[in-house]
């Protein structure tokens, strides 16, 4: 899973309008400038907008006063904040608190579900980023706040705003954050086993590439990231997994290039964790109104 890059501000934006998305500069966390016509207020409280997104978007740290659920029923997107990371797979979602800095980047074709929730109909215990199952129920009540402008009256998007809230209150989350330490030496050696997650390199080597000594590494590892060596390259391994199985590709061929022996183990470790084969994890319902209404695809 690579850093996120910086980009210009409003890139999902700049994109739809052909800007170049390939001269960007970093540039520091700043209020998210959303179109006032998706703005939740109190009248509104829960907004959609939705569109497809081409692979390589990115979109630098901001954030906004809102809370923000990205939902994709296609493609993979990336989000990360100051300490942590996730690879949200497609037909699950991802909730952002409001005032969380975070940045975006998709990393395959997408179309893109957004729906932003003012502060005071924020359900309890939603104080963290995290992603969620998306049951067939909030599938179809986001898919039923998705129609074109004018065409849902304010009731209706309350009722149906409070219902999905509701749903994400209860939905369960799924253990894909990549947790990312402050720590200089220990960030060098996370960011480093990202690019190359499949290098077979154990505790001792990879400590020598931090310029640390592996006791040390590993006291920084439970210290910072309240979790082994082991377990962290794990989630890594978790995280990369969901790009290559959205593509198609075999399970032989993600755990070879995941850096497994066989399929069988890289599917023992999956199911251990999710409670779930790779199959079935991955065999989600096709969303059939993916292709939007159009009304929210040009801002």
């Amino acid at each position: 899973m690579p850093n996120l890059m910086p980009a210009p501000p409003d890139l999902l934006d700049a994109e739809l309008l052909g800007a170049d998305a390939g001269t960007s500069s970093p540039v520091d966390p700043e209020p998210y400038v959303l179109p006032t016509a998706f703005m939740p207020t109190q009248a509104r409280p829960v907004r959609l907008r939705a569109r497809p997104l081409r692979d390589g978007i990115r979109v630098p740290d901001h954030q906004h006063a809102w809370a923000q659920v990205a939902y994709t029923p296609r493609g993979v997107i990336q989000i990360a904040v100051a300490d942590a990371a996730w690879i949200v797979p497609p037909s699950r979602a991802i909730w952002i608190p409001p005032n969380v800095v975070h940045s975006l980047q998709v990393n395959e074709p997408s179309y893109l579900r957004t729906l932003y929730v003012h502060p005071e109909v924020i359900p309890a215990g939603l104080d963290h980023c995290r992603v969620v199952e998306v049951s067939p129920l909030l599938r179809e009540l986001i898919a039923a706040i998705d129609v074109p402008e004018g065409t849902l009256d304010a009731p209706r998007e309350q009722l149906l705003g409070g219902l999905i809230l509701d749903e994400l209150r209860r939905a369960s989350p799924l253990p894909l954050e990549v947790p990312l330490p402050r720590d200089k030496r220990l960030l060098t050696l996370c960011n480093a086993m990202l690019v190359d997650p499949a290098r077979a390199w154990t505790l001792d080597q990879w400590a020598r590439y931090a310029g640390a000594s592996p006791r040390t590494i590993g006291r920084l590892f439970r210290q910072e990231l309240n979790m082994s060596f082991v377990q962290w390259r794990q989630q890594v391994l978790l995280a990369q997994a969901i790009p290559l199985a959205s593509k198609g590709y075999p399970l032989a061929r993600i755990a070879r290039e995941l850096g497994y022996r066989s399929q069988s183990a890289f599917s023992a470790m999956f199911k251990r964790t999710f409670g779930r084969t790779p199959s079935e994890f991955f065999a989600t319902v096709p969303d059939a109104t993916s292709a939007g209404t159009g009304a929210h695809t040009d801002d």
